[in-house]
């Protein structure tokens, strides 16, 4: 992709204006414990981990802090088969507030310990879970997912650790077939704020199978995402399609300073035409 060069505004402008999501999202790591069904990276145990190092996601939140964003997405692959991530997380929640998307399976024994130090901290953790119904939540998410989630939101709400979910649905988003499935949610803690409702989008492993929304650059949140190839348009755009990683939502191959690939976003954004916010309810958080 690319653009109009930004010469004059800062981000922290266009970031208060609305004009730039105020959101920073890192891809810590591509690998997973999981190898879900609609996964956008193909993530799997086998991955190729495409490692971000602690000492970027900290100068990433550092930059981030420096120039007028509002808070910071960690995403994977599962973040927390990095066994340093929970110190880097705090660190980078001394910078702005965190979210970590997980799948919650990782949380039994010594590591519920670990992850209990987030605790108080400006962090969030976002954990998937797709239907009130176990076997259909494992179909797509692998055996025992539901009850590894079920068991641990509430022990992480015990310790002080804020909680959300979110569920990837193939149906309509006010589908009310996903009712029960809120009050699922809502019984084990969390609440209706909390709980994020979004279409598969068709990038990844969807692709593959075609299921999910297509969707166009418009349709995809713009917040500036950081990964070990460089920065994309949005959390759904560093996806993976049969080992190849997807590159035409790259906006930059240089993530630091920040400065850089944020300027390129913004001028990419300024070159938009002008219209409504998409309707299809694409988020990552």
């Amino acid at each position: 992709m690319s653009g109009t060069i930004v010469r004059t505004g800062t981000i922290a402008d266009a970031v208060a204006s609305g004009e730039m999501p105020g959101r920073v999202w890192l891809y810590s790591n591509y690998h997973c414990n999981l190898a879900c069904g609609y996964c956008l990276t193909e993530s799997s145990p086998h991955s190729p981990r495409r490692l971000l190092t602690a000492d970027l996601m900290a100068s990433v939140a550092r930059d981030a802090q420096a120039l007028g964003f509002t808070d910071l997405g960690v995403t994977g692959g599962e973040p927390f088969l990095l066994p340093w991530l929970t110190d880097t997380v705090l660190e980078m929640a001394d910078f702005l507030p965190v979210v970590v998307n997980t799948n919650g399976t990782l949380f039994g024994g010594d590591r519920l310990g670990r992850v209990a130090r987030l605790g108080g901290a400006r962090v969030a953790l976002q954990i998937s879970l797709d239907s009130h119904l176990a076997d259909v939540n494992d179909e797509a998410r692998g055996p025992d997912n539901f009850a590894k989630v079920v068991d641990v939101v509430p022990r992480l709400l015990g310790e002080g650790i804020e909680v959300r979910i979110a569920t990837t649905t193939a149906g309509p988003l006010d589908d009310p077939s996903l009712e029960p499935l809120r009050a699922l949610v809502a019984s084990l803690g969390v609440t209706a704020e909390h709980h994020v409702i979004r279409p598969i989008v068709r990038r990844g492993r969807a692709d593959e199978l075609g299921i999910g929304l297509l969707a166009a650059a418009r349709d995809i949140p713009s917040e500036l995402t950081i990964t070990a190839d460089g920065a994309f348009w949005g959390s759904f755009a560093p996806t993976v399609v049969n080992d190849v990683l997807d590159i035409d939502l790259l906006v930059s191959r240089t993530v630091l300073p920040l400065e850089i690939p944020a300027l390129a976003l913004l001028g990419l954004l300024r070159d938009q035409p002008a219209g409504g916010d998409s309707p299809l309810g694409i988020r990552c958080a």
